[in-house]
């Protein structure tokens, strides 16, 4: 005999619906959160601004599982996740941290202004192009993390004629269809991208302990994950083409 599944009573759906909003108003707090990082970018206490900004990270990266778990896009239809991710994500990913690169005086003075008005008109235009992802969960094209640019542009202190072509690089391959590594949504070597993720994070937080002034090793360190993030399908696709 079949087992009937009772209703759902009023006051528990009311109670799953609310569970729901919450996850929705979780995400909002992300652009909060950079409006405290953009108020210490301008006073230059660049350390505050990136451990808000890391803050924010945080936020984006707990939001998307638990707003899966508690099926918010059935239990709240009338608000859109993916665009207020977006919206967020912009604040966080690309304009606080544009105006950190802007202001900081890690670029040539009259290409900086130039830059800045690159940096958020590219990731604008990025963010609304519906093809950012490929079919296996890769970005397509540099994907507008500017957040990360910013960290190592304070952790490198490299002189402003490379940072400026550096950024200026950035900026085109925007538009480039390289493929880069999404860290959670990309399957293959999943397990080595997460453990990379969280050594970066320990590594970050101990460079703003020190306020940058770190060793040899955390640098490289820092600096070989982002080349894993950003070149690991470049070169499988190479080892590949190789051995075909």
């Amino acid at each position: 005999m079949d087992q009937v599944t009772p209703p759902v009573s009023s006051q528990s759906s009311s109670r799953m619906q609310a569970a729901a909003f919450s996850v929705h108003i979780l995400t909002a707090l992300g652009a909060g959160v950079a409006l405290i990082a953009m108020l210490e970018a301008v006073r230059e206490h660049w350390t505050s601004m990136f451990a808000w900004l890391g803050v924010a990270l945080f936020i984006d990266a707990i939001d998307g599982p638990i707003a899966r778990r508690l099926d918010v896009v059935r239990l709240q239809p009338n608000w859109s996740g993916d665009v207020l991710d977006l919206v967020v994500d912009f604040l966080t990913y690309v304009f606080v941290p544009a105006y950190a690169i802007t202001a900081s005086g890690m670029l040539l003075p009259l290409a900086a202004p130039i830059l800045g008005i690159g940096i958020v008109v590219s990731s604008a235009l990025y963010f609304a192009d519906r093809r950012m992802k490929a079919a296996d969960n890769h970005f397509r094209g540099f994907p507008a993390l500017w957040n990360a640019v910013a960290f190592y542009l304070f952790l490198l202190h490299m002189p402003p004629l490379l940072s400026t072509l550096a950024v200026a690089v950035l900026i085109v391959l925007t538009f480039v269809p390289i493929h880069v590594v999404h860290p959670f949504r990309v399957v293959r070597l999943r397990w080595l991208t997460l453990w990379l993720l969280a050594a970066w994070a320990v590594l970050a937080t101990i460079t703003l302990v020190y306020d940058f002034n770190v060793g040899l090793p955390i640098t490289v360190g820092l600096c070989a994950i982002a080349a894993y993030v950003i070149g690991s399908n470049a070169a499988i696709r190479l080892i590949k083409s190789l051995k075909a």
